[in-house]
């Protein structure tokens, strides 16, 4: 498939620098965590790209956006995929630390159907409690993880553990409980004149619904 395009310049709240262009036909792409096609800009012209060889009859489909995480998706496009299998876990508290260590908000995942907890976010935990309590420990962690010194990260894991298990379990019920005045905030809305609040309740239930599974499983870990 081959698109012509031209280029548009407006204001974006996420990413204003970004180079805008108008493709309509992409519109026509639906998303998906698994997709089948792909987008090249190549000089100003745009090309939808099969990925491997599509039955006849199927749907074409792209990846808005990190697949790993629905919520910025829904922030941008205004729906909720249906087929993401992890969520960011919502410490945007310690994005300092988080780029710190050189991960992004798409490594500290929880997952949907167990609750698991992607090994970044207790890394990012356990190096705030180090540069609260402990400036020359934090900056071993720091270390150890740039190095991808495994030995040396587990070894403050399990001494730190208790205390990281803590912060962790306290973050995960203060998110449960800001979710759950939001989505009472929502319910107060009209849906005639706010089209996007069942959007809204169903995006904060999958939070609610995947942090009651983390924090469960956070229980049984003493």
């Amino acid at each position: 498939m081959y698109l012509t395009n031209t280029v548009a310049f407006h204001s974006e709240i996420w990413e204003p620098s970004r180079q805008k262009l108008i493709a309509p036909m992409v519109d026509y792409l639906n998303h998906s965590a698994e997709p089948n096609c792909e987008i090249i800009v190549d000089q100003g012209d745009v090309y939808v790209s099969a990925l491997y060889d599509i039955p006849a009859g199927s749907s074409l489909t792209i990846s808005y956006d990190d697949p790993s995480n629905p919520t910025p998706i829904y922030a941008k496009y205004g729906f909720l995929p249906q087929d993401c299998s992890t969520i960011f876990c919502k410490a945007i508290h310690l994005e300092q630390q988080i780029k710190d260590l050189g991960y992004d908000f798409k490594d500290l995942l929880f997952d949907v159907n167990t609750g698991d907890i992607s090994s970044q976010v207790w890394d990012v935990f356990l190096y705030e409690l180090l540069q609260n309590n402990d400036e020359g420990a934090a900056n071993e962690f720091w270390i150890a993880c740039k190095t991808n010194d495994e030995d040396v990260k587990q070894e403050y894991h399990t001494y730190y553990f208790e205390y990281t298990l803590y912060a962790l379990k306290e973050h995960v019920n203060n998110i449960l409980g800001d979710v759950t005045y939001l989505t009472m905030n929502a319910q107060n809305y009209d849906v005639g004149l706010h089209r996007r609040i069942p959007n809204i309740i169903a995006h904060n239930n999958l939070v609610y619904d995947t942090f009651v599974i983390t924090s469960s499983m956070l229980e049984q870990m003493g």
